[in-house]
């Protein structure tokens, strides 16, 4: 090898390592669906606001603030190089049991809503669930690159994850937090079946964890007051069916066009959580049926977006990038489609915030830090197929065809 093939060689990675590839599409359906929750919060939260704070802009506030701390936390994870994540998805695991562990002690736990799921962290309360999400579906992807073969061949390649997924959904279920234990079993099972299980296995792991949920709700009172509040809600409008009726009647009276913004009824204190659980009741109601549908093809374009990195990912070989980003489009899509169920009396209540546009502490950051590692993903994906066709188009038979 001559001095000039050298130089070359030195220099292409030095080229490709200082390029910065970030995904515009990503970006712009981020951005329109957090700017859209702020407009929707804000006229949610006015009247309640005023009410409790005497300051008629207090949640839009504090929306703004966790919106800059989210975006910081997403430029953080942005700097963090997936293998580095991969490495650490054992001690990642340990944290989140930890601190759902942890949530669980009186003194250290916040109890609030009937359930102590909160962690008080520099008098912020934290809700320790959404974070524990993330960090056990890191750990399930790094297992599906680490045990490909076992998973696709043996049920106890894939009963293994599934045991994970039960200790961890216990302690969910113990806060209480039924909601964050249902989108972690969907997004789980969702992500052992790309990674390879099959599909029998999966199906039937599915009905033993769903009879397994239907006998905690059976089991459990208020619970079963959900599930009969939610068949026949009409048959008890003041007490266990009132947030779901009261809920349908803001989406019936937003018709085709809606009432208009801020002109909202329902959310006059007739609403439960109306900034937080109930938020796309309150848009239905006053922006209509065009404002569903905008609402919808938002998230709907956002997870075509985040399969199509996971599928950039895979074809550049980086399975583990590629888990993670079906991870996050499982995530957003399945938490997505329950909240706006529910909101429509389709699924009964369950506390989940609508991913990106709820008004939430942990749950907004959570979830921005997380499309962070979604462009992440997509920069390691560019750089590394970019990389590939520098270096085949610099080859020695390259040069020759050129």
């Amino acid at each position: 090898m001559n001095a000039g093939s050298s130089l070359m060689a030195f220099a292409r990675p030095s080229a490709r390592g200082g390029a910065l590839h970030l995904d515009a599409v990503t970006i712009a359906l981020t951005l329109g669906i957090v700017l859209l929750g702020l407009v929707m919060v804000t006229s949610a939260s006015v009247s309640i606001a005023a009410q409790e704070t005497g300051q008629p802009f207090y949640y839009l506030e504090r929306q703004l603030l966790l919106t800059l701390i989210g975006v910081a936390a997403a430029a953080l994870v942005f700097c963090l190089p997936t293998r580095l994540i991969e490495r650490a998805a054992l001690p990642l695991l340990a944290l989140a049991v930890a601190v759902l562990v942890l949530v669980l002690v009186p003194g250290l736990g916040h109890l609030a809503k009937g359930g102590r799921r909160w962690l008080q962290l520099a008098g912020l309360n934290f809700q320790v669930s959404e974070l524990a999400r993330v960090l056990v579906l890191i750990y399930i992807a790094s297992y599906a690159v680490r045990r490909e073969e076992q998973l696709r061949e043996s049920f106890m390649g894939l009963l293994k994850p599934l045991g994970l997924l039960l200790c961890v959904g216990a302690l969910l279920v113990l806060e209480p937090d039924f909601g964050a234990a249902t989108v972690l079993f969907a997004t789980g099972f969702g992500l052992l079946f790309l990674a390879g299980a099959r599909l029998r296995y999966v199906i039937s792991m599915t009905a033993v964890a769903a009879a397994l949920f239907g006998l905690l709700t059976v089991t459990s009172g208020y619970r079963m007051r959900r599930l009969t509040g939610f068949l026949d809600p009409w048959s008890h409008p003041f007490t266990s069916g009132f947030q779901l009726t009261q809920s349908l009647i803001a989406i019936g009276r937003g018709q085709w066009f809606g009432v208009g913004l801020g002109d909202s009824v329902q959310k006059l204190f007739y609403l439960p959580e109306a900034h937080t659980d109930f938020l796309f009741a309150v848009l239905a109601e006053e922006l209509g049926l065009m404002g569903v549908v905008l609402t919808l093809a938002l998230f709907m374009l956002l997870v075509w977006r985040s399969f199509r990195i996971a599928r950039l990912a895979s074809d550049a070989g980086l399975k583990f990038p590629a888990y993670l980003a079906a991870g996050f489009g499982l995530w957003v899509g399945t938490q997505a489609f329950i909240n706006i169920g529910v909101n429509m009396g389709v699924l009964p209540t369950k506390g989940l915030t609508l991913p990106l546009m709820s008004y939430g502490r942990s749950s907004l950051i959570v979830a921005l830090a997380w499309v962070g590692l979604l462009l992440r993903v997509y920069h390691e994906a560019m750089h590394q197929q970019r990389g590939s066709a520098t270096v085949r188009a610099g080859a020695p038979g390259a040069r020759e065809r050129a």
